[in-house]
């Protein structure tokens, strides 16, 4: 409700300005905590989708050179040629990453070959950077994603 002054000029009356604020305030309490967490879950997303890539690219390795690269020789086999271990004898000199990603909590990802739980392991440690954890702590496993 627009009220006229002696001027002439429109203005909203002091009623009006509080419910605003009143509905502003009950807003933001409802979305305020669900935006809140956003961040962590898409840090979770991140991290599954770095699994994933990095198991693409481990894929590649072994077609290319019938073996996957070993614990010692890591994840840095996709980026440069192993210069130590069993040298691979036809890797991509493009190489099948461009760089090895770090965790969304800015961790590495282990990596283990051979794995318990397959030919490889990838695991991230959540936001915690150690193992166990629930929630947004908990640990991400690349035998979990498949």
């Amino acid at each position: 409700m627009k009220l006229f002054n002696k001027s002439g000029r429109s203005g909203f009356t002091l009623i009006e300005i509080l419910v605003v604020v009143m509905i502003l305030g009950i807003l933001a309490t409802v979305i305020i905590p669900r935006i809140m967490d956003k961040p962590d879950m898409a840090r979770v997303t991140k991290a599954k989708m770095d699994i994933s890539a990095i198991k693409g690219a481990l894929a590649m390795y072994k077609l290319d050179n019938s073996a996957y690269p070993s614990t010692e020789q890591g994840l840095s086999a996709l980026v440069s040629k192993p210069s130590s271990g069993k040298i691979p004898k036809r890797w991509n000199p493009d190489g099948y990453l461009t760089k090895v990603p770090k965790d969304p909590w800015d961790n590495e990802y282990i990596y283990l070959s051979p794995g318990s739980h397959g030919d490889f392991d990838i695991v991230c440690l959540g936001a915690d950077g150690e193992m166990g954890g629930q929630d947004f702590n908990a640990d991400i496993f690349s035998w979990d994603l498949d």
